[in-house]
């Protein structure tokens, strides 16, 4: 019999799949990072922007998916982080917009900006949108500063459960150096996903060359931040939550005993760090092979959906609070109802068909690489 206990686990593995592919998705903000970087003149760089505009949707579509997904499933987290931080997100948010209309309008008849104040946007977009989501994952782990009283809603003047605990409203994350390696380390592997991508979709060699150089400089400073990251993760205290009475409680190395007592999620994580530096070190001493994007891309997925169950199963607070340990939130204090949880469990299986009608869609848009060729015609960004 399917338990509220088991439907609670599963969907925190689905917010986490959805998590960790739009990681990988980001590949399309690495890309937009370094346009003019790999592109030296405007036919260049219209060949990078016209790739990455082929799958900008994709990104855009599953990080709406993952928010409506967590609300749905734990909308306490949902009106806490998107409620009480919202600077942070709507920073996020407001990047991607300046990626849409960027891609829509960088090349219109009548464009008074020029070309090259849209493609800043998208520059803007490729810094700011990993940088920050990485830094609001980050969070999972070193805490956020709110407060939360379910009493509350009991208030008929001000029924409001959760409340951000000062002004900053999520800004006051990025003060804390630990979220600034998380978010610089994701920062940098969008990076690499672009790259890697760019020398997948684009038939150009003088693209793919200087696509080789920058992966070098960029696989570098990820690995060094991550490394850093993940040792201070394992050695660090933990916020973990007695089943039995739902207190809140600190707990010396609470990861690293994550990883070791939930051993598949450990092997999710060292098959998936093994793809990316596979994929990654094929690509850098081959001068032919550009299918990297595949290894390091499913590498990234296993790695961040590792790193996600980590953060919330194993009687584990998934978003702890720096301003009181017992407003903290778990996988049970968090979730909807046992009703909508089974509801939404059959619905989710449809899941299968959507990743097939993705997969499909994506084989038709790639069927042939982009060249220069191909960006004359009207339809090109």
């Amino acid at each position: 019999m399917i338990t509220y206990e088991f439907l609670q686990q599963y969907w925190w593995f689905l917010v986490s799949l959805l998590g960790a592919l739009l990681v990988f998705l980001m590949f399309v903000q690495g890309a937009n990072s370094l346009v003019w970087s790999l592109g030296t003149n405007e036919t260049e760089r219209r060949l990078i922007v016209n790739s990455t505009g082929r799958k900008w949707e994709f990104t855009f579509t599953t990080l709406v998916t993952f928010g409506g997904a967590f609300f749905a499933s734990f909308p306490l987290f949902y009106s806490t982080s998107f409620g009480g931080a919202y600077w942070l997100w709507m920073l996020i948010l407001f990047s991607f917009v300046l990626q849409a209309v960027s891609y829509e309008f960088q090349n219109k008849l009548g464009n008074m900006l020029g070309a090259r104040t849209f493609q800043l946007m998208l520059i803007l977009n490729g810094i700011v949108g990993p940088l920050l989501l990485g830094g609001a994952v980050a969070t999972f782990f070193e805490g956020s500063n709110f407060l939360v009283e379910k009493n509350n809603i009991t208030d008929m003047a001000q029924p409001v459960i959760s409340q951000w605990a000062n002004a900053s409203h999520g800004l006051d994350a990025l003060l804390n150096p630990w979220v600034l390696v998380f978010g610089f380390a994701v920062f940098f592997l969008a990076r690499i996903l672009g790259i890697l991508y760019v020398m997948n979709n684009v038939n150009d060699e003088n693209i793919r060359s200087r696509a080789s150089v920058r992966l070098v400089g960029a696989t570098i400073c990820f690995l060094v931040l991550f490394v850093v990251y993940l040792v201070h993760l394992l050695l660090m205290d933990g916020y973990a939550w007695n089943p039995l009475t739902g207190d809140i409680m600190m707990e010396p190395n609470k990861y690293l005993h994550n990883f070791l007592e939930m051993w598949y999620v450990l092997v999710l994580l060292l098959i998936g760090v093994v793809l990316v530096l596979y994929g990654i070190v094929r690509t850098i001493l081959s001068k032919t092979y550009v299918a990297g994007i595949w290894h390091v891309g499913i590498g990234v997925v296993l790695t961040v959906l590792a790193l996600l169950l980590c953060a919330g199963w194993n009687h584990t607070a998934y978003y702890p609070s720096t301003a009181d340990l017992q407003s903290s939130l778990t996988i049970a204090n968090s979730c909807s109802s046992e009703f909508t949880l089974r509801t939404m469990a059959i619905v989710s299986l449809l899941i299968p068909f959507v990743l097939a009608y993705i997969i499909v869609a994506w084989r038709k848009i790639d069927k042939k690489k982009l060249d220069k060729d191909e960006i004359t015609n009207d339809e090109a960004y």
